[in-house]
């Protein structure tokens, strides 16, 4: 499989994928994934008793300097290339684990592989596409049909911050019409008797500490264009990749802490003023500790 000119996300590289690739993901066309196995830290709608069938592929389009999963983020050997009907294969075998769903995360820059994955045989369980945000409209739409549960992130509603810490300050304009495809798609979430998601869009925003006039524009605007959704707040923020070296990041002292109590609550009375339904994590959700290994196929 060769990719000859990617324009899978909104970097709009169009590089020449085959073994390797140069573009930011600096991905081949083959998927590459660092991690496969049941995910217990999500929101309980997605986790349920037994677990998210997360699978956590290597690379991302949108490289934050503060990237929880920075290991494998950033362009790395980490992780095994697979072909779609291996990919296949690790899909069903999670469900044979007991997986409530096959979880995607950070699938973007893989579509095309994920794409005939989903293919091969039909899944019994709800696919969830776990995503930044950062997504053109276009590759969306290739998935239509395919993908139950869009899980997206709305980081940014200032395009300063987003261009500091993404290098993406088209980032806010870009998430909110992807989340817009998304809902064109599969809607408002619907749940089954057990109260697990089975198909529609859960809007995830990450506090950022220091940030949360960031984080309260965010609210408001995802208020005013997608009133029906649910938004995740979290709290889980942990410094790392280059938030967690010494002296912190530049121009960023304050990303080289936790979020505070009196943090949460703030964007917290936000979601509430605005009558939002959702979920709010806990402040004990974060560090260092809910951190996956992403070693499984090294």
């Amino acid at each position: 499989m060769i990719i000859e000119s990617c324009r899978l996300c909104p970097r709009n590289c169009k590089v020449r994928r085959g073994e390797t690739g140069e573009g930011v993901c600096k991905s081949g066309a083959r998927a590459r994934v660092a991690r496969a196995a049941l995910h217990f830290w999500e929101e309980p709608p997605i986790s349920g008793t037994r677990g998210s069938g997360a699978i956590f592929f290597t690379g991302c389009p949108l490289g934050c300097v503060y990237c929880q999963n920075y290991e494998i983020s950033r362009p790395s050997s980490l992780g095994k290339e697979l072909t779609s009907e291996e990919l296949s294969g690790l899909f069903f075998s999670l469900v044979e684990q007991g997986a409530h769903n096959i979880n995607l995360v950070t699938p973007t820059h893989f579509v095309p592989v994920i794409r005939k994955a989903l293919c091969v045989k039909r899944l019994p369980v709800p696919v969830v596409y776990n995503t930044s945000g950062y997504e053109r409209a276009e590759t969306l739409s290739s998935l239509r049909g395919l993908i139950d549960v869009y899980l997206p992130d709305f980081k940014y509603a200032q395009r300063e911050l987003a261009g500091a810490l993404s290098h993406a300050p088209d980032y806010p304009e870009t998430a909110l019409a992807a989340i817009e495809e998304m809902a064109l798609q599969v809607g408002k979430p619907r749940y089954d008797s057990a109260g697990m998601m089975v198909s529609g869009v859960m809007i995830r925003h990450l506090i950022l500490p220091g940030h949360t006039g960031n984080s309260l524009k965010a609210l408001e605007l995802l208020h005013s264009r997608f009133p029906e959704l649910p938004v995740s707040l979290m709290a889980q923020y942990t410094p790392a990749g280059l938030c967690e070296r010494e002296g912190g990041l530049p121009g960023f002292p304050e990303l080289s802490r936790r979020v505070t109590r009196r943090e949460l609550q703030k964007v917290e009375d936000k979601l509430f003023e605005l009558d939002m339904e959702g979920f709010v994590q806990s402040r004990k959700s974060g560090g260092k500790e809910y951190i996956p290994d992403f070693h499984q196929f090294s």
